[in-house]
């Protein structure tokens, strides 16, 4: 099953409409979530990235989709249709894109939305080999925040990890400084302080991102946000990513290895668990 702009329909009786600006602009963006225990991890900020997406694109987010309660029945709609495919979480995807036809100018503001599930699987494995991009660079840019607009990037970041069998790759801007790996935020430990990219480099606004700079500023950490060349991931003494997924430890990064665990990271996870 999947939700159409709030209607319940079979997998197999869904078809986009032409023309279609999503198809064929990438006029849109797309937000994926966790569903366990009943209700959205993270909600608060999900729901924060996908009202400042739609108010960089022009679009107004309807009911169903625009306030926390709403948001949180209406994928229990599908949810609820759907269980038999689920156990106690799933993934939730919701793609949002500009209605109407034209070219480049649009002909309305008006948009539509899916929202499609499926079984979810937490991703905390460490990374056993990474290195850092050498075929693609994010680019600052007031839609680079959220996610979508700029998945081109993404795809063939993904194909240069594969194609060099590694587990990940960090992605450059195109100054040289550190912003994000394939599909997560990157943050590493050097004295105490946390440290991740600054959204400048061109990084995505993760959700898992805010919510550990904010647990851990709460609890009196140190966090710093800027502009930080590759060296500065080589010499941490702990290196990881985070997205909705999970947590990942780098254990190697060009011919850097980590072994130790940090009591810092265990104590995030503990504060992130409250």
């Amino acid at each position: 099953m999947l939700l159409y702009n709030g209607q319940l329909l079979p997998d197999e009786h869904f078809a986009l409409t032409l023309p279609n600006r999503g198809l064929f602009f990438n006029d849109g963006f797309f937000e994926t979530m966790v569903w366990v225990e009943g209700g959205i991890r993270y909600l608060s900020y999900h729901l924060a990235r996908m009202q400042q997406a739609a108010g960089a694109l022009g679009l107004q987010l309807p009911v169903e989709l625009a306030a926390a309660q709403n948001l949180t029945t209406t994928l229990a709609t599908l949810l609820a249709a759907d269980s038999k495919h689920f156990g106690g979480s799933c993934r939730v995807r919701l793609q949002v894109w500009r209605s109407g036809g034209g070219l480049y100018t649009p002909t309305t503001d008006a948009l539509e939305w899916l929202v499609t599930a499926q079984p979810f699987q937490a991703q905390d494995a460490p990374v056993a080999t990474a290195d850092f991009a050498s075929t693609v660079h994010t680019h600052f840019s007031p839609v680079s925040f959220c996610k979508g607009p700029n998945s081109l990037t993404y795809v063939l970041a993904a194909r240069e990890r594969a194609h060099r069998s590694l587990e990940e790759l960090i992605l450059l801007n195109t100054a040289g400084h550190v912003a994000e790996s394939v599909s997560a935020a990157v943050f590493w430990i050097t004295d105490g302080c946390l440290y991740t990219p600054a959204l400048t480099t061109g990084c995505v606004a993760g959700v898992r991102r805010a919510h550990l700079l904010s647990v851990a500023s709460q609890h009196g950490m140190e966090c710093r946000q800027g502009l930080f060349h590759p060296k500065e991931l080589l010499e941490a003494e702990l290196v990881f990513t985070a997205n909705v997924a999970g947590i990942r430890v780098l254990r190697r990064l060009q011919e850097r290895h980590w072994s130790a665990v940090s009591p810092l990271l265990a104590q995030l996870r503990e504060w992130e668990a409250r």
